[in-house]
């Protein structure tokens, strides 16, 4: 007989090939808001479930999950929308896809960082509008990279990546973290272990955070005041990590002078402020949206769950 595995929204279609041949497979196929009522409706006699960040398994919802259930897979890297204590104390494991998006949503950061320099999205706006009126040598002036300093916010595996990726643009590398990483993963980035001295340096701030209480709000009013003037803010780490009236308010005034956001903390809701800025490209949560690194990050959440469920410790583990 085979394992029952419900699935929350649409996945590649490799992978959900791969989950009709391996499993009793239920996919609920949601689209924006999640519905709990019908997540646990499907769940009876189920042996795993495959979620994403859009699902929110707060430890009630843990708490009603039936007792055949035995592994949680999360369509993501971060865990902030799944309660892991919760999940550890009703013995649920929970595997997640570390890896496979890092250099997916590195590019997405080098992406932002460009457009918000050289004003691409307003260009790209103005000549869809019809309202380009030809080249003069003051036209739309934007700001270049060479020779800035890239300050890098949590230089976990995005972070090393977005850092190897900006050699060609001969742009000084820092970062901070809590401790220093060995000199072979840094990639010749240096370390800034005092908040104020990093702030202070940085010509682009490329934020890497998880989500959680801890960083809640992590960019606030006071941090962006220590930021180099005219600093531009990336953010394709969670949407939570900054506060985003206190950045609405520094564009505004000038103080940050651009903004690349790839991510949001009440999606797909966007703060207001932003939407009628040229300062500010927005994306639509893009950073490891490519066909090849969604359909690995599956097999991956698969593999995990497949070995959970076999009676093994996978790699990608958490819980």
């Amino acid at each position: 007989m085979k394992r029952r595995l419900v699935v929350t929204r649409t996945m590649p279609p490799t992978v959900t090939a791969r989950v009709a041949a391996a499993y009793d497979a239920r996919f609920l196929d949601m689209v924006g808001g999640f519905d709990a009522e019908i997540f646990l409706a499907a769940l009876d006699g189920a042996d795993a479930v495959l979620v994403t960040p859009a699902d929110r398994i707060d430890a009630a919802l843990i708490a009603l999950m039936p007792v055949s259930l035995k592994v949680i897979g999360t369509f993501s890297v971060g865990t902030d929308h799944i309660d892991l204590d919760a999940a550890r104390a009703s013995l649920l494991a929970v595997v997640n896809t570390p890896d496979v998006l890092s250099f997916a949503t590195a590019e997405i950061a080098l992406t932002l960082m460009l457009m918000a320099a050289r004003r691409a999205g307003e260009g790209e706006r103005l000549v869809r509008a019809l309202a380009w009126r030809g080249w003069t040598p003051d036209f739309m002036l934007g700001s270049s990279l060479e020779g800035r300093t890239l300050g890098i916010l949590g230089m976990g595996r995005i972070g090393r990546a977005l850092a190897r990726m900006v050699d060609g643009l001969s742009m000084r590398v820092i970062y901070h973290n809590r401790t220093p990483l060995p000199a072979d993963q840094a990639h010749g980035a240096a370390y800034y272990a005092g908040e104020d001295e990093f702030l202070a340096a940085c010509d682009v701030l490329s934020i890497h955070l998880p989500g959680g209480a801890a960083t809640r709000h992590w960019l606030n009013a006071d941090r962006i005041a220590r930021l180099r003037p005219g600093a531009i803010v990336v953010n394709t780490g969670r949407g939570s990590t900054i506060d985003d009236e206190a950045l609405i308010a520094a564009l505004r005034s000038g103080r940050v002078a651009a903004a690349g956001l790839d991510v949001f903390a009440a999606e797909p809701a966007v703060p207001a402020g932003y939407l009628d800025m040229e300062t500010v490209v927005l994306l639509p949560h893009l950073g490891s949206a490519t066909h090849e690194t969604r359909a690995a990050m599956g097999m991956l959440a698969l593999d995990g769950i497949d070995a959970v469920l076999d009676g093994d410790h996978p790699a990608n583990q958490l819980v």
